[in-house]
């Protein structure tokens, strides 16, 4: 450790993401990043917004992006709020929203970047563990907290909760903050979303890295009541006034307008996943039921790791976590048809050989 670590900085336990290979000719599977190319519309939008206009500052209120995100959401742009990627705005709800006396709860099998958040903030919290079958009760958050967060569909399983249970939780605890993180709900999820305009302590986060494919122009937005968003402008503007640049809002906006893209893309991802699923359990793999562009999956007579080092030798990656509870799971990200192909031959060739 440098002697000029901060305190803070030496207790810090730093998020992992999933790796970038630079190897050719690679099929990856590991960061469930979209397969399919960003809608035409965003990159003519991107290549329109290039120019003199650089040389300026981006509108550090992100007018015209709030406005379209508020009007394809059916809400008002007072209850938007935009940063760079949703892992900013989580950041950013983690300090504003979420750091109180009491500890925040999320599940023992979550997102890993929430307990990196509570490290470099100084967040107490407790984990709820999923049940047997890796769900979310939501009887199991009936305790005392500072705030609740957690993915819906939850990642890295890939399970999701009901509206119903979402709306018994925020009932459970009207006067805290439940902030519903839906970085995965396009791919067969019910977004949380309208309960807003009945909830004021209902936060929704989403991106437009996963079901946009837009995972390098880094755009995420949050949905809530204007109190909730005031907070996080208050933080956004006490660390970086313009966290998104021209290119990254002209994009998104033109993102949304593209509603074909969208759902063709969408569906599609929706329809390789059924057939994998279906392809993975023909080999001996147990599934978990999953309403994301992933699927978690486990064999009774094969180590995960082994087949996650296997798989590599075949031009193949996958996530492997070596985390309690979950270190016999792979995470296999939903690729094209071929790469889906691709990956179920070399698994067939691995579990053949064993």
């Amino acid at each position: 450790m440098s002697e000029f670590w901060s305190d803070v900085v030496k207790r810090l336990t730093p998020y992992v993401p999933g790796e970038q290979p630079k190897l050719a000719n690679l099929v990856k599977l590991n960061t469930n990043e979209n397969p399919y190319d960003p809608s035409p519309r965003v990159l003519k939008a991107i290549r329109g917004a290039v120019g003199e206009n650089l040389r300026l500052y981006p509108d550090p209120n992100a007018d015209a992006l709030k406005e379209a995100i508020a009007d394809h959401f059916a809400v008002t742009s007072i209850n938007v709020f935009v940063g760079n990627g949703s892992d900013e705005i989580l950041a950013h709800v983690f300090l504003g929203l979420l750091k109180h006396d009491q500890p925040v709860l999320f599940p023992d099998i979550t997102y890993s970047f929430y307990p990196v958040y509570c490290g470099l903030y100084e967040i107490a919290f407790n984990t709820v563990p999923l049940t047997k079958d890796f769900s979310i009760r939501i009887a199991d958050y009936d305790q005392p907290n500072g705030g609740i967060i957690f993915p819906n569909p939850n990642a890295p399983t890939g399970r999701a909760i009901s509206l119903d249970e979402i709306e018994q939780l925020l009932q459970m605890h009207p006067h805290k903050v439940i902030v519903i993180d839906e970085a995965y709900v396009d791919f067969g999820g019910e977004s949380a979303i309208p309960l807003t305009h009945r909830y004021p302590n209902l936060l929704v986060v989403h991106t437009f890295s996963k079901s946009r494919s837009l995972a390098g122009l880094r755009v995420g937005f949050a949905i809530g009541h204007s109190d909730l968003i005031e907070a996080l402008e208050r933080v956004k503007n006490s660390f970086n006034s313009y966290p998104l640049d021209s290119l990254a809002m002209a994009g998104a906006i033109a993102a949304l307008e593209d509603k074909a893209h969208f759902e063709r893309t969408r569906k599609a991802i929706i329809h390789t996943r059924e057939n994998l699923v279906s392809a993975l359990e023909a080999l001996g793999f147990e599934v978990l039921p999953s309403v994301a562009n992933f699927v978690f999956v486990r064999h009774p007579q094969h180590d995960a790791e082994k087949s996650a080092l296997a798989l590599r030798q075949h031009g193949i990656v996958v996530r492997h976590f070596k985390l309690p509870r979950i270190e016999q799971f792979l995470r296999i990200t939903i690729g094209t048809d071929d790469q889906c192909a691709i990956l179920i031959k070399a698994l067939q060739e691995i579990l053949a050989q064993r």
